[in-house]
């Protein structure tokens, strides 16, 4: 292995949201941000830049939106021309310009809870409400209640937030469920918006599709929000894009986002190049890595933290796991940080069905991982 993802970095004196949120004896396992260093192509292409010594404005160059287009027609055979892609400095940022494009004040935003709470939280903050049919829990995984799904869709929605590989449950979606949701979208005439962010982190067995490469009516409705950010671990430098097929709603979107939006900084677009270009070999082996991590941490919830059930995972290094049962008194996301001093996710930021979850981030060197799940051993040992 050339990258050594056993080596523990000290993050805390370094403006990090992750490490500094909490005190300097929690454990963080909470936001989707790796403790890994970055591909070294990245890093040197970043030097290469720095070194340059001028930080003016920029655009996205030629051969960046060339390797994109390449990377989609070899993983997808997904054919996209050049004006197609839309950049963006984050997807979070994606998301909100979809609700005031798509959805007037008072029209519907259908989502499927439990979900990134960026789904659930800022369509309300927008002015728009809700529709929000929750994903069926069967055994140790999610699948889609479609009666549910379409029997929630009103005459004033207008939008679906798809969220493929699903954070936090972990799902990768079958081409025939994203039929089967794109042909109720289309009935309805709904504009889909799917968040793909997680879409390289896949585990062995799965394969992504992105919902526009179904046909080129369900293209023709749809937003694809991508990024390396989660995949090359490179959140920090906010480069992000959108696949809009259709000219009539890309030109919705541009019309919202002209001038509100802020352009790519120059390092993102930098490390985004640099990572599609070099950053396979990274990819690879922090793929390896974070599976060992899930599979440690699914035989680590099994042996030693009674009551407490891991989902599934398909995709991300976002781990969901149900409490319920643990004998927890109240909110596990507190129990845990008080009486472990380990940071997760409380699940009720995720909206329906979150409650009495947390979701906790394995993307982190192993003995990091460890301690944390023996801090919360220990806990639950106390009750």
């Amino acid at each position: 292995m050339k990258y050594d993802f056993d080596q523990v970095i000290e993050r805390r004196d370094t403006d990090s949201m992750k490490w500094t949120k909490y005190s300097d004896d929690v454990i963080p396992l909470w936001v989707a941000d790796m403790d890994f260093t970055s591909a070294e192509p990245v890093i040197r292409a970043l030097h290469e830049r720095i070194d340059h010594g001028i930080f003016g404005y920029t655009l996205p160059t030629t051969e960046l939106r060339t390797v994109i287009r390449e990377r989609l027609k070899r993983l997808y055979e997904w054919d996209v021309c050049d004006e197609e892609i839309v950049f963006l400095p984050g997807l979070v940022t994606g998301l909100n310009i979809s609700f005031h494009a798509y959805a007037e004040p008072g029209e519907g935003v259908l989502i499927q809870p439990p979900v990134y709470f960026h789904f659930v939280r800022d369509p309300v903050v927008r002015g728009r409400v809700l529709n929000d049919p929750q994903l069926v829990q069967k055994g140790d995984t999610y699948e889609i209640g479609f009666e549910a799904f379409e029997a929630s869709i009103t005459d004033r929605t207008r939008l679906f937030l798809l969220c493929n590989p699903h954070n936090p449950v972990g799902r990768v979606f079958t081409a025939k469920e994203l039929q089967k949701l794109a042909e109720i979208c289309l009935r309805h005439n709904l504009i889909i918006c799917s968040d793909d962010i997680h879409c390289d982190l896949l585990y062995p067995g799965y394969h992504h599709v992105p919902i526009a490469t179904l046909d080129p009516e369900v293209a023709n409705q749809t937003v694809t929000l991508m990024a390396p950010s989660k995949t090359y671990n490179l959140a920090g430098l906010g480069c992000g894009f959108a696949i809009i097929k259709n000219p009539r709603v890309r030109n919705v979107w541009e019309s919202f986002s002209r001038s509100l939006i802020p352009w790519v900084n120059i390092m993102g677009h930098v490390a985004a190049l640099a990572a599609f270009k070099g950053g396979q070999e990274w990819l690879d082996q922090v793929l390896l890595y974070l599976k060992a991590n899930r599979d440690y941490l699914g035989q680590y919830v099994e042996s030693y933290l009674p009551g407490i059930r891991m989902t599934r995972m398909e995709a991300t290094y976002l781990a969901w796991l149900d409490c319920r049962n643990s004998g927890i008194p109240g909110n596990p996301f507190e129990f845990f940080l008080n009486e472990a001093k380990v940071a997760l996710n409380d699940g009720r930021e995720f909206g329906k069905g979150g409650q009495g979850f947390v979701r906790l981030n394995f993307a982190c060197p192993r003995k990091t991982l460890a301690e944390a799940l023996d801090r919360m051993r220990n806990a639950l040992r106390r009750l």
